[in-house]
């Protein structure tokens, strides 16, 4: 345990150290000049600290009002050295958190004694901290395991939807980073952007529910298919409402509002501007854009600028300006989430990786 001595006096701090050189397992650091033990404190954390009140430059108060304020340092002992008379000077010490006192002349086994007590006190705090952040790690790990699997159960939950889509597992990847993109431009926390990220591929879960004759049809759907279509929507929301876990709560947004349009033409509730959660406003840019320079069985991927074109012109009518924006921001950042899973898209077409 490391003690500093603070006093003006050098005689004094020899003694002091002398004394405390009979407590096991102390290491003692006289400084005579309290202006350079307190630089010294804000590199280095004594487990207590012995200081004087009448020193010339900076007495023991005042001492201890700036080692108080510096970081980490609260929770330290810290033990003033006074004369018999000097009442006032221990109250202020007090209201200062003063831990205790010692009355001059100093007593050898008083010394030892006091000291001696708030080492242990100042152990059994350090093992407390301890077991705290043992515990602050293991609450964390044992959290980001459940968040993994939690994450690794919606990816495949998405997966069988999009296994009865023509869409390819790729496109799940993609716009979810592009959706990520989107609210990190838009100055989304990282936590924000991260869950939009992992909630993104949840976006068409309701088309689970949507039957084959109508999901797989090769030709255009007629009015009375389109909104059985369109049902898939409010089937994803229900099946991921009602969830304490904030992933599938935006989970449950998207896939109730990524249809719908800015100008208030979308659906299932023709919701407009503002009105439309953010979240969904994010994923409607992110899901359309894949889909337009995404290859599929049935059509070639637009050029990037094409899509770009698209965009462009249904802001403000079919999408958020400000998400267009944000999407569009940094196109070598798109290109590079295009290449990044462009393995994921060539495997899902049955062409050679």
């Amino acid at each position: 345990m490391n003690i500093l001595i603070v006093d003006d006096n050098k005689l004094n701090l020899e003694l002091f150290c002398h004394m405390l050189s009979m407590l096991d397992t102390v290491v003692a650091r006289p400084m005579a000049d309290p202006v350079a033990a307190l630089a010294w404190c804000e590199q280095h954390t004594p487990d207590l600290v012995l200081v004087d009140y009448m020193m010339p430059e900076l007495d023991g108060l005042e001492f201890l009002r700036r080692f108080r304020a510096l970081p980490g340092k609260h929770e330290v002992p810290v033990v003033m050295v006074t004369a018999d008379t000097e009442i006032a000077v221990r109250h202020e010490a007090l209201r200062l958190s003063a831990n205790d006192f010692l009355t001059k002349p100093v007593n050898h086994a008083e010394l030892n004694a006091r000291v001696g007590n708030l080492l242990a006190l100042r152990r059994a705090q350090l093992q407390l901290a301890e077991r705290a952040d043992w515990l602050t790690h293991a609450v964390r790990k044992a959290t980001a395991d459940v968040v993994a699997r939690e994450h690794e159960a919606i990816c495949r939950l998405s997966r069988a939807a999009e296994y009865r889509d023509p869409e390819t597992g790729g496109h799940l990847l993609r716009m979810a980073a592009y959706a990520r993109l989107t609210a990190e431009n838009l100055g989304l926390n990282e936590a924000k952007c991260d869950l939009i990220r992992d909630a993104a591929p949840m976006h068409d879960i309701g088309k689970v529910g949507i039957p084959d004759a109508i999901l797989l049809k090769p030709g255009p759907l007629n009015e009375e298919e389109i909104e059985i279509m369109r049902r898939h929507t409010e089937i994803g929301a229900s099946i991921l409402a009602g969830s304490e876990s904030p992933l599938l709560q935006v989970g449950a947004i998207i896939a109730h509002s990524h249809h719908e349009r800015y100008d208030g033409s979308g659906y299932p509730r023709g919701l407009a501007g503002d009105a439309i959660p953010l979240y969904g406003r994010i994923v409607a840019v992110a899901d359309v854009f894949d889909a337009l320079t995404s290859a599929r069985p049935y059509k070639a991927g637009w050029d990037l600028q094409r899509a770009i074109e698209y965009m462009r012109d249904g802001s403000g009518t079919q999408f958020d300006p400000l998400c267009v924006a944000a999407l569009l921001a940094d196109v070598d950042a798109l290109l590079a989430i295009q290449h990044a899973y462009q393995a994921h898209e060539l495997a899902d077409l049955g062409s050679p990786v």
